[in-house]
């Protein structure tokens, strides 16, 4: 069995593919020495790991040069975050995960340039061109509706309110999924519309677990058929490491015990 075949077999809906998301070689062996099945990156913490802000921050080499480090380092299958392909032509990013040793990615629907929705006819457009440059690849569609600004959402959710938010949300999701993505993505949308999202979907839904937000166990009871933590790791590892630093500063010494 390839490696997209099985990451793409792993995405159960009810009993979801736990991803929690890396940044480089390091963090992901350990995630694979800890018995998860498929590593995927962050294109967050792969940013600030990089120093670069996220949102295309990252040069495209460097960004594809991690991904390269991170599926050299396990056997396991990897998924890329790859934003919205930092303004690579379809056929180009797909070409580009393949060298970096990528079976899947994930894909944004608003333009790190504006800050808006992308029209969802052009990125279904989008989709299919990658889609049709690789067959095989695992393509998690993100749908960014929750994550903007409702007043900078653009056109697809008049008024900004949860309902035609909600609404939009579906009908790019359906659309995505049309147009070949094997699940798609609605992240930070609010908690209490996963089950109904997952419902009138009626296809993979990844869900993104955040504090407050249901685990991967509740998650599973809702239907989903993958589970994400963005950036989470990376961050509470950032903190703890400044309170680390903290006691050493303060001249105590940073190991247990």
């Amino acid at each position: 069995m390839t490696g997209a075949r099985l990451l793409r077999g792993l995405h159960v809906p009810g009993d979801p593919l736990v991803l929690p998301n890396v940044w480089d070689a390091a963090s992901a062996r350990v995630l694979v020495g800890a018995g998860f099945p498929a590593v995927a990156t962050a294109s967050a913490a792969v940013s600030a790991a990089l120093g670069y802000p996220d949102g295309h921050g990252v040069p495209a080499d460097e960004a594809f040069a991690a991904v390269r480090r991170v599926a050299a380092a396990v056997g396991v299958p990897v998924t890329a975050d790859v934003e919205r392909g930092y303004g690579l032509p379809p056929e180009v990013i797909a070409e580009r995960l393949a060298e970096a040793g990528a079976v899947g990615c994930n894909l944004e629907d608003s333009d790190p340039g504006t800050g808006r929705l992308v029209d969802v006819a052009e990125q279904v457009e989008f989709l299919a061109a990658v889609r049709a440059a690789d067959p095989g690849l695992v393509i998690n569609a993100r749908v960014d509706v929750f994550a903007l600004d409702p007043g900078t959402a653009g056109p697809g959710v008049p008024g900004g309110g949860t309902g035609a938010a909600f609404e939009e949300a579906v009908r790019r999701a359906r659309a995505y999924l049309g147009a070949g993505a094997d699940c798609v993505y609605p992240i930070t949308m609010p908690a209490g519309h996963l089950a109904a999202f997952v419902r009138e979907v009626g296809g993979p839904v990844n869900h993104l677990h955040v504090p407050g937000s249901p685990t991967p166990v509740e998650a599973a009871g809702l239907g989903v058929a993958r589970v994400s933590l963005g950036p989470g790791l990376h961050r509470l590892l950032m903190a703890r490491l400044g309170e680390l630093a903290a006691d050493l500063r303060a001249g105590r010494s940073p190991y247990p015990g």
